[in-house]
């Protein structure tokens, strides 16, 4: 008889005897913990933002018939009778027709439920990501750009500028003097 009492569950006796209660809160993104009143000890959980209005992960998944959608719940009623082509049975004309199409319809049904990686999702991301680094590496480079075609109009501004002086005297000194005659 007392080996049955000593295997049934029992809340800690720790806790009891020194009179102290737990508060378990679960506290979501940047919300603060709640303070510990006397002779109570705060314990807080703290979860992302986004699961503030979701129902717990435990509960999610669950076989029970009772949480099945009613969308579920019609169309296994609209395969009771079915029957002929396309309905992949081995009655009717045409029935194995169909066994294609419901394979391809469940691996797709399969794919969205399932929790595995969306990559087509971490593509957008990843090319999202790449798209900022080049708007902002194209923009780095047009300022170089622009900085590298200052400088070089303002070199040649000078060469033009010191050219000029260097043509117009040289010009100057190939023609001949008009008093002089020869």
């Amino acid at each position: 008889m007392l080996v049955g009492v000593a295997c049934i569950p029992a809340p800690a006796f720790a806790q009891d005897q020194a009179g102290e209660k737990v508060n378990q809160v679960i506290v979501y993104g940047d919300d603060p913990c709640p303070k510990s009143e006397d002779g109570t000890i705060t314990v807080c959980a703290r979860m992302d933002e986004s699961e503030r209005y979701r129902i717990p992960e435990a509960l999610r998944q669950s076989d029970n018939p009772a949480n099945d959608s009613w969308t579920d719940r019609v169309r296994s009623f609209e395969t009771v009778g079915d029957f002929g082509a396309l309905s992949c049975t081995p009655v009717g004309g045409g029935g194995d027709l169909g066994c294609t199409q419901k394979l391809i319809d469940a691996a797709y049904a399969e794919k969205r439920a399932g929790p595995s990686v969306h990559f087509s999702q971490l593509i957008e991301e990843e090319r999202a990501k790449r798209l900022s680094d080049i708007d902002e590496e194209a923009a780095a480079t047009q300022s170089r750009v622009e900085e590298i075609e200052k400088e070089y109009l303002e070199r040649q501004r000078k060469a033009q500028e010191a050219g000029s002086d260097d043509q117009s005297s040289a010009a100057d000194a190939a023609l001949p003097d008009p008093s002089s005659k020869k």
